[in-house]
């Protein structure tokens, strides 16, 4: 990376205090930072280390000042900060180039314009890939699936039969989308295997981490909605409808025929019991067990799963027990010695 701060300010839109001609080559956070980097200041928490900071520049709000410092002034320094890192990050990271001779493909398969596919790539019949997506080595993609225009799909990446992915989305790693529901009927003794005939949504904009199993539904479709954002480890059952934009972190379980509502954060390690509804901007804390369905707007936490707050106070009591326990038994030898004075003096 080499350039001027009035440079990266043109593309975050933002406003230079100090040197224009200050040239930036590198990145990094604020206690890390070297001569010559770049960082930045989201949280008002980080301003004393400003003046500590070895960084030669900072992106801050528009309302701090950093004296000695040269700045860029912006209305979001996180996410300029993110834009530029992406910038850098993707001139500097090798991606496939054109159709490797090694990727099997299906002589009926529809690759569309300016489409790269890595070294063993499996393509199967009737597959739909769209214009400028990127498939890196060692994918599967199955019969008749559609992946849309500008998606990118890491290394070992298995996505079953009749799938359908929108534009832009993103898969990472050792990630399977439309492995069957976990469907079994118990018959003469056994588990009989129900057949999930059904399918995988996937909207625009989706990002799904490594090692996520997204499974196709037994009937009609498993749905995951626009924008949202999947950490790594997750399970997500069949019949799951996920809406828009929601947030869900590393090793979330969502059982089978789970609702899940638009903008939601499940933190880490949720679990989610089956066929329940889980309402619009609801927030379930890390480890939170959620046992039935949460109205809309609600932060839970727990488990059981219950209103934050109540949670809260219940542990805080809870960690009280021990003081509890001493008292009662204080209290219960003084009521014994109380009882045999009683009885001494009667």
């Amino acid at each position: 990376m080499r350039k001027t701060l009035a440079e990266i300010a043109a593309i975050v839109k933002g406003e230079v205090v100090g040197d224009q001609n200050l040239v930036i080559t590198g990145l990094s956070g604020i206690k890390e930072a070297r001569r010559g980097d770049l960082t930045f200041i989201a949280n008002p928490k980080y301003i004393p280390l400003s003046r500590t900071t070895k960084a030669s520049a900072i992106l801050t709000p528009r309302n701090v000042e950093v004296p000695g410092k040269s700045v860029i002034r912006t209305e979001n320094p996180s996410l300029a900060f993110s834009r530029i890192a992406s910038l850098i990050f993707e001139a500097d990271t090798f991606s496939p180039k054109g159709v490797h001779r090694t990727a099997v493909i299906a002589k009926d398969a529809v690759i569309g314009k300016n489409v790269a596919i890595g070294p063993y790539v499996n393509i199967e019949s009737r597959a739909h890939v769209g214009d400028n997506t990127t498939i890196y080595s060692g994918c599967y993609i199955g019969h008749r699936t559609v992946l849309g225009k500008g998606c990118l799909i890491y290394p070992n990446v298995t996505i079953r039969e009749r799938v359908t992915a929108g534009d832009r989305v993103i898969i990472h790693s050792g990630t399977v989308v439309g492995s069957d529901g976990f469907g079994y009927v118990w018959a003469d003794g056994k588990h009989e295997k129900i057949p999930q005939i059904g399918t995988v949504v996937i909207e625009d904009d989706v990002e799904i981490g490594a090692n996520v199993t997204v499974d196709r539904a037994r009937f009609d479709k498993t749905v995951i909605g626009e924008g949202t954002k999947i950490d790594n480890l997750v399970q997500i059952a069949h019949n799951v409808i996920m809406g828009k934009h929601c947030i869900i972190i590393s090793q979330v379980g969502i059982s089978g025929s789970v609702v899940i509502g638009e903008g939601a954060i499940l933190g880490g390690q949720v679990g989610v019991h089956g066929h329940l509804t889980i309402g619009k901007g609801v927030i379930a804390a890390s480890r939170a067990v959620v046992t039935k369905s949460i109205a809309p707007g609600q932060k839970i936490s727990g488990f059981p799963a219950r209103a934050f707050l109540a949670e809260q106070r219940f542990q805080a009591a809870l960690r009280r027990v021990p003081d509890y326990i001493k008292i009662i038994r204080g209290l219960t030898k003084r009521v014994g010695e109380l009882e045999k004075k009683v009885k001494k003096n009667g």
